[in-house]
């Protein structure tokens, strides 16, 4: 099972939202390409970097982000780069990996436009990570601005057997509010779409991690507000979710 960290990128700048808002935005000192340097010192493989402004539907921050997927890939151990936000039509999802991105994770398109979808996951085989987003039982959509009228189990059963490493899963009332994970829902997911999951939103301890990383149906965990706030350090997550003698999935 993956540790992933993640990065989100509010008008270049490295923010946490809680519960998506972006009204209630903490922003910290970091510079984001600083952080990619310290991720990759520390032994993670994979970067979670989320463009937040183009989740909102504003101008996306491709520069930056073309910068910080070269500089991953430079590292004498490199870092793969999994992108999510503002992902919602084909020219974004072909510019993403033509850029380098490894993984790019999508929500929006996969509730209102599945065929087009269908169509991406066919064309970029193991590359595409489905969001499943889901506040007070309903799946979100839109940088989590709009409930969508799918169901998650009608989601879930459109997923099973697509050719996608892994579904993201994210309980939006928990994101960023440092109330620990809905584990539960990820295990859901997972059991419903086939799929093995990656667990978003609410991480807080690294007893948090010690229960995701008995789940075997996890490919991953997503950190972000309790690692820079403090809550524990990367090589204590690693040793957890990727030590010797570990559960779960694995790349």
């Amino acid at each position: 099972m993956k540790l992933i960290p993640a990065i989100d990128l509010r008008q270049g700048k490295v923010i946490r939202l809680s519960q998506g808002d972006d009204g209630r935005r903490t922003e910290y000192a970091h510079d984001p390409a600083d952080l990619i340097r310290t991720f990759a010192e520390a032994g993670v493989s994979r970067v979670h970097i989320v463009d937040l402004d183009g989740a909102f539907g504003e101008q996306p921050q491709r520069p930056l982000i073309e910068s910080l997927v070269r500089l991953a890939a430079g590292m004498s151990e490199p870092l793969l780069v999994e992108l999510g936000g503002g992902l919602r039509d084909e020219e974004s999802v072909a510019w993403a990996v033509d850029a380098g991105c490894d993984r790019l994770v999508l929500g929006s398109m996969v509730v209102k436009d599945f065929d087009r979808f269908h169509r991406l996951v066919k064309r970029f085989p193991d590359r595409l990570v489905p969001a499943v987003e889901v506040a007070a039982g309903r799946v979100q959509v839109s940088g989590w601005t709009e409930s969508a009228a799918v169901g998650m189990l009608e989601l879930c059963q459109k997923l099973s057997g697509l050719p996608c490493p892994a579904a993201l899963v994210t309980d939006v009332d928990r994101d960023g509010t440092m109330t620990g994970p809905n584990l539960e829902l990820a295990q859901r997911v997972a059991r419903l779409s086939g799929l093995p999951t990656i667990l978003s939103g609410g991480v807080t301890s690294l007893d948090d991690l010690r229960a995701a990383a008995k789940a075997t149906e996890l490919d991953g965990v997503i950190v972000g507000k309790a690692f820079y706030e403090g809550r524990f350090t990367l090589e204590e997550a690693l040793e957890i979710l990727e030590g010797p003698g570990t559960q779960g999935g694995s790349e």
